[in-house]
């Protein structure tokens, strides 16, 4: 009997101390810097899951870059892109997303950097007519 109770104030004690864990570091926090466009320049801070930050379209931001396959790769080396020219606009894309580390760049140099830029609107700017 002696044992059990000196158990159970052991117990009492130790839950007494336990320290409060503290929250999860966010897997869906990033900072979008938007340079040459205009009025859309600036540097942004988009959160996911759930969406916040000071990004003006989180939400829809967070849908677009969910919905795209592999946001931010890198074009593959070789690819053949139109030599369509879609403005001077930059982005770069830098943070955490699937807890993974992001350091990713967009231009509108060519067909295919406009298709991946154009992907992830509104998380990047409307840009022009091709978007």
């Amino acid at each position: 009997m002696y044992s059990s109770s000196l158990a159970a104030l052991v117990l009492a004690a130790l839950a007494g101390t336990a320290q409060p864990q503290p929250a999860p570091a966010p897997t869906h926090e990033l900072t979008i810097t938007v340079s040459d466009h205009g009025s859309a320049d600036g540097v942004q801070r988009l959160r996911c899951s759930p969406a916040g930050g000071d990004h003006p379209r989180a939400a829809d931001a967070c849908a677009a870059i969910e919905a795209a396959r592999t946001p931010f790769a890198p074009l593959a080396e070789g690819t053949l892109c139109t030599r369509v020219y879609g403005g001077p606009a930059t982005a770069r894309v830098e943070g955490v997303w699937d807890g993974q580390r992001v350091a990713a760049e967009f231009s509108r140099t060519d067909g295919c950097e406009i298709a991946r830029w154009d992907a992830l609107v509104p998380a990047l700017p409307r840009v022009g007519n091709h978007s």
